[in-house]
């Protein structure tokens, strides 16, 4: 009798395997554009001097989110969100410090985003900076293979340095293997004559192509494929014809320049001023400041048509027909909002950041929403998308909901950095300091980030602070 069930069994397995396969095949791709610095300037966020057609046409396919906030205003602690799904660490070693504890204690520390997606079948690639070094990997140079940033988690992780030696070389490279070394002997902006390879960033794309052919060829597993733009990460350098389309462009006057007169999270941009500026301080210097925005404008445009260059490549292999397209800005850039020039503050302008979502058959492609969201709705949001279950470890949300309906409402974002924390609502955002001290700003008014509110509306500030301690408390 067993012997005659046995040929049953076979085909049990064999139906049980075929399906998997099948169920692998109908995944989409995921496409995972990960862009250094990028805040909403760009021409679909409204910002109609920049030009960003092909970021621009994404939009038109899929769906926009104008409140999109990240968790931290750093790049390494904003990334450890992205890729983790969960809050975590506030400085830039965040996924370096989870490496450690990998080491350590492998089952104390839930599969990353990438990792889920190998563990469903999915090959899994990283180039460029997806993680806070391109490539990925620590030791003085950013490429000690035995340093993983982030172990268990891609097939292949690549970052081609070209004239530029190694990944630190290309994390701050300026034209033709110039290699950061003291900040004080590199401008702070610079547009040399030339093609896109000339600069890290046209080598990172043409790696993420070939690539994307090689993953195209294999049509028995899908793929996520996240790549790291640097531009327009400081310093500030792209070929100068994307230069060139903002000379005789008149740019808006920079809102709320002034440094606040009360205690912030407000800094003196040590990370912009320690490049040479020809003496020069763009806080006191308006034609100066121009220059820094129309150089950053530039970045922009060369780190869009990067972009473009990866979504024509998907287009010519017929792929996007099946593939999940992400586009996502680490974190916001102060242009001189509250007289500063970086990130690293918790005001609007280093939380904000571009963010995204296109697939085929989303509904109502190229209608924005004004829905809140956060960097760790994404993780959930790829794999509900993905047709998996959800894990139960991730902080955030799916938001299928807004795919679905971008009228449907979100949520309260929240953020944290080295000097407290703080919640965004639809129309207030409160900072607390870890000394207790609180900053209230109303950002529903035209002059609502122009003082601290935070005495004047006290039950505002109390309510706001319960959510940030409700979200925190573990």
């Amino acid at each position: 009798m067993k012997y005659q069930l046995l040929p049953f069994c076979l085909l049990a397995v064999s139906v049980v395997l075929v399906s998997n396969v099948r169920a692998e095949l109908d995944r989409p791709n995921v496409l995972l554009i990960c862009v250094d610095d990028l805040r909403p300037e760009l021409n679909c966020f409204g910002v109609d001097y920049i030009k960003s057609p092909n970021i621009d046409a994404l939009a038109e396919a899929g769906r926009l989110f104008k409140r999109h906030y990240v968790q931290a205003p750093t790049c390494g602690a904003s990334r450890f969100t992205l890729l983790t799904g969960q809050y975590g660490g506030g400085g830039n070693d965040a996924l370096f410090q989870r490496a450690k504890q990998i080491e350590k204690d492998p089952k104390s520390v839930d599969p990353s985003m990438p990792a889920f997606f190998r563990d469903n079948g999915y090959t899994t690639v990283s180039v460029g900076k997806v993680s806070h070094h391109p490539g990925g990997r620590g030791g003085p140079d950013w490429d000690d293979e035995s340093i993983p940033e982030m172990p268990l988690s891609w097939d292949r992780h690549l970052l081609p340095a070209g004239d530029w030696q190694h990944p630190r070389g290309s994390m701050h490279g300026l034209a033709h293997g110039e290699i950061r070394k003291d900040a004080r002997d590199m401008d702070v902006f610079q547009a040399v004559e030339g093609s896109d390879e000339i600069y890290p960033d046209g080598l990172i794309v043409n790696e993420a192509l070939e690539q994307m052919d090689d993953l195209a060829s294999d049509e028995a597993k899908p793929f996520f494929l996240a790549v790291g733009i640097i531009r327009p990460h400081l310093p500030f350098g792209a070929p100068a014809r994307y230069l060139d389309q903002y000379k005789d462009v008149a740019l808006p006057p920079v809102p709320h320049p002034s440094k606040p007169e009360w205690k912030t999270t407000w800094h003196g941009s040590g990370e912009f001023m320690k490049y040479n500026r020809w003496g020069k301080d763009p806080n006191e210097d308006a034609e100066f400041s121009e220059e820094v925005r129309r150089n950053y404008a530039a970045c922009v445009t060369y780190a869009d048509e990067q972009v473009g260059r990866l979504m024509a490549r998907l287009e010519e292999h017929g792929l996007r027909d099946n593939t999940v397209v992400v586009l996502w800005g680490d974190h916001g850039w102060h242009l001189g909002e509250h007289g500063i020039w970086g990130k690293h503050a918790l005001f609007e302008e280093s939380l904000r950041s571009p963010l995204i979502v296109s697939y085929p058959g989303i509904p109502d492609a190229g209608k924005e929403t004004m829905a809140m969201v956060e960097t760790i709705d994404v993780f959930p949001t790829l794999v509900d998308i993905a047709g998996l279950d959800v894990p139960n470890y991730v902080d955030g949300r799916t938001l299928r909901p807004v795919l679905d309906d971008p009228n449907a409402s979100g949520q309260p974002a929240y953020a944290y950095g080295k000097k407290g924390s703080t919640v965004r609502t639809k129309t207030h955002r409160l900072i607390a300091h870890e000394s207790g001290y609180l900053e209230l700003y109303d950002q529903s008014a035209p002059d609502g980030v122009s003082r601290n509110f935070a005495e004047e509306d006290p039950e505002i500030a109390t309510e706001l602070l319960k959510l940030i301690k409700a979200r925190f408390s573990n």
